[in-house]
């Protein structure tokens, strides 16, 4: 686990102002906003294009979250690149490559084949990167503010997601999708030019060359602890299933399409902002259970065909239950040694987002055969059956970690 205090001699920290006066870690906050808001309008952009290009809910749904697919990729090949000596340098390097990856997504007549390509090759890079941030984040910020620090990221993704899709849909109002790939690409090369400016180099890493070989060590030892196993399903399983329900929304109400989404980041920054922020750890590990029932039952509203703003407050209700990831997060940190804590991090993002992407999948490949309503009360049941079902294996692995650390 991190130090309490962070290697660049700050003081501990008690809220967010706090935070944002260490410099590094406005730089990675800033950084992480930047591409947060290109992903979103790139995504929102892309699913438009291709819902009116083939009107297949199964293709818009893959396009909005395909990036996800390459997440798992990078897991498994190069993450240990995450915990390299030289973490700065390498942020800064995928950043870069994922910025080629946006611009070539504003090229007009580019193949539909050729832009799910360039979804994986994003992903990929983007898996790597997030497991090179979060394990600096670990390193610039005292263990006792990690969750808040990720409170307050969380809660950036969320409001700026809002954003996002509330800007996307005006700039589609008057602009073509390949005008809001080109605004993305902008937000992406403004993140990599501030993390270059604001982040040092940490000079307390591996010496372990990092690689294919490295990789599959740490995640073999990674996946062979049950607790840590449980952990991760839950983290990945339950919410790649509800992104897959969110994934539909073009399909199932193409006008309130945006509506939908921005009320699922503003329940998402609500459920974040107040699980972080107001809770206490014991009180977040206590309620993890409920939030992951609460992101899945107000979706089985659908199966009614709910009114318009009916299922808008269903959306925002459910995507509180987000915030269960906060204390599942804390456990996993508290369960990784030192050495290897970027990796992990990195593993358990990637495999979330991959679980995203399967999630849309399995939506969209329903929605095909059935309505998109069908098809998001389908999913949210799956959801609540593995919460429900996987509730023991978490608990048990809260036991095992808690008596380790006592003896």
């Amino acid at each position: 686990m991190p130090s309490d205090t962070s290697a660049s001699g700050t003081l501990p920290t008690t809220g967010y102002r706090d935070l944002l006066r260490n410099r590094e870690f406005a730089g990675l906050y800033a950084g992480f906003t930047l591409t947060v808001a290109a992903s979103t309008l790139s995504g929102f952009a892309l699913g438009t294009l291709v819902d009116h290009q083939t009107r297949s809910p199964f293709l818009t749904a893959v396009s909005m979250y395909g990036a996800t697919f390459a997440t798992v990729l990078g897991a498994l090949t190069l993450m240990s690149v995450a915990d390299g000596n030289r973490p700065r340098r390498t942020l800064v390097a995928l950043q870069c490559l994922s910025l080629v990856s946006v611009a070539a997504q504003a090229v007009p007549g580019l193949p539909l084949a050729a832009r799910f390509g360039l979804l994986l090759v994003l992903g990929f890079f983007q898996s790597l990167g997030t497991g090179t941030r979060m394990g600096l984040l670990a390193e610039v910020v005292p263990t006792s503010a990690y969750a808040l620090a990720r409170s307050l990221m969380n809660i950036t993704s969320g409001g700026t997601a809002v954003l996002g899709y509330a800007v996307g849909a005006v700039l589609l109002r008057y602009l073509s999708p390949y005008g809001v790939f080109v605004a993305a690409t902008a937000l992406t090369g403004a993140g990599s030019v501030i993390v270059a400016v604001t982040v040092r180099e940490r000079s307390i890493r591996l010496t372990r060359r990092p690689g294919l070989r490295q990789t599959w060590t740490t995640n073999t030892a990674l996946l062979s602890r049950s607790g840590q196993r449980a952990l991760l399903l839950n983290l990945w399983v339950p919410n790649g299933l509800i992104v897959g329900c969110e994934a539909l929304f073009i399909s199932y109400a193409p006008d309130h399409a945006g509506a939908f989404l921005a009320a699922g980041s503003a329940g998402m920054l609500l459920g974040d902002l107040t699980v972080g922020r107001l809770l206490t750890a014991g009180q977040r590990r206590r309620c993890a259970f409920a939030l992951r029932l609460l992101l899945a039952l107000p979706y089985l509203l659908f199966a009614l065909h709910p009114p318009v703003p009916a299922a808008t407050a269903a959306v925002f209700i459910a995507s509180a239950g987000f915030a269960a990831t906060l204390p599942l997060q804390e456990q996993l940190l508290e369960a990784t040694p030192d050495p290897v804590r970027g990796q992990v991090q990195g593993v358990e993002s990637a495999g979330r987002m991959t679980w995203q992407g399967v999630g849309a999948a399995i939506a969209g490949g329903l929605a095909q055969w059935f309505t998109p309503g069908t098809a998001i009360t389908a999913v949210a049941a799956v959801s609540v059956a593995v919460t429900v079902l996987s509730r023991p294996f978490v608990v048990r692995a809260r036991a095992v970690r808690v008596e380790t650390v006592d003896t």
